[in-house]
């Protein structure tokens, strides 16, 4: 992916250089937390009420800045300014609409939210209360190493999945679908946010077919690596790299497959009415 050099998003709030929240003992531990950091660690939106202070906390000095994490943020701020660019357009052109940008917010550690207190363990998630994304670059090396999702493209495609939950908020997709998740059973709820998930996994792909005809900026094998992440991700792959047996009523992101074909199906098609996961029976 061609990023050095080239135009940087001002959306961005880095709160690296700044001491971070440890939280105390209390609240969600043991096999409980571990439970909630491994949702976290697979592209949650929503986790971050489960690890939300319950009991205060200490603040710790600022962690330092490395010369790997300078090129990280530079390379989240192209990334960022490039989903500002395209999705303005596709707002113009196919929804006859403006967008407002998102804001991400980098973090090293803990930082807070209004969506409750946000963990480099926990991944990366939008917070519908603030339309901010939360990022630590730390998640990177998390996903090339652990999670098998190697490349800058798959970096680039966390933050454009989180940059398409926030576009669904603008759309009022992301409310709607949550206030029916919070009146079904937790079965039907993991469903629709397997749609969500699904749809901001098209949204990706929207990102990706516009970024390289604006931007030329995407080289050969940069989809691959994308459509690799999309697959690493999925409910099915983590649960069977955990050593469980899929279980599909648990899923609340999709699987492999789904990912990798609904990022497929946005790239391919170019447009928004191509990424409706709500209507069809066929996900």
């Amino acid at each position: 992916m061609k990023w050095q050099g080239r135009r940087e998003s001002r959306n961005i709030e880095d709160r690296r250089s700044q001491g971070s929240r440890t939280r105390r003992a209390g609240g969600v531990g043991g096999v409980g937390l571990i439970a909630v950091l491994a949702i976290g660690y697979f592209l949650g939106i929503d986790v971050t009420p489960l690890l939300q202070d319950q009991g205060g906390g200490q603040v710790s000095s600022p962690a330092p800045m490395t010369a790997a994490d300078e090129q990280a943020g530079r390379f989240v701020a192209v990334t960022l300014a490039d989903t500002e660019e395209v999705w303005a357009d596709i707002f113009r052109d196919q929804l006859g609409r403006s967008y407002t940008p998102a804001t991400l917010v980098l973090f090293k550690g803990v930082t807070g939210s209004p969506c409750g207190g946000a963990s480099g363990a926990s991944g990366p998630f939008y917070c519908p209360g603030d339309k901010k994304a939360y990022l630590d670059t730390d998640f990177f090396v998390t996903l090339d190493r652990q999670l098998g999702a190697k490349g800058d493209f798959a970096a680039a495609y966390v933050v454009a999945h989180e940059i398409a939950h926030h576009v669904q908020n603008e759309l009022g997709i992301l409310s709607r679908a949550n206030e029916v998740r919070a009146q079904v059973s937790q079965a039907e709820s993991n469903a629709i946010s397997v749609r969500i998930e699904l749809q901001a996994d098209c949204f990706s792909g929207i990102w990706a077919r516009s970024a390289q005809q604006k931007f030329g900026s995407i080289d050969r094998g940069d989809l691959e690596e994308a459509v690799n992440a999309a697959r690493q991700i999925g409910d099915d792959t983590l649960q069977r790299n955990a050593g469980r047996r899929p279980n599909p009523h648990s899923f609340t992101h999709g699987t492999a497959e789904q990912r990798a074909r609904w990022f497929v199906t946005g790239y391919q098609s170019g447009t928004v009415a191509a990424c409706d996961t709500f209507s069809t029976n066929d996900i």
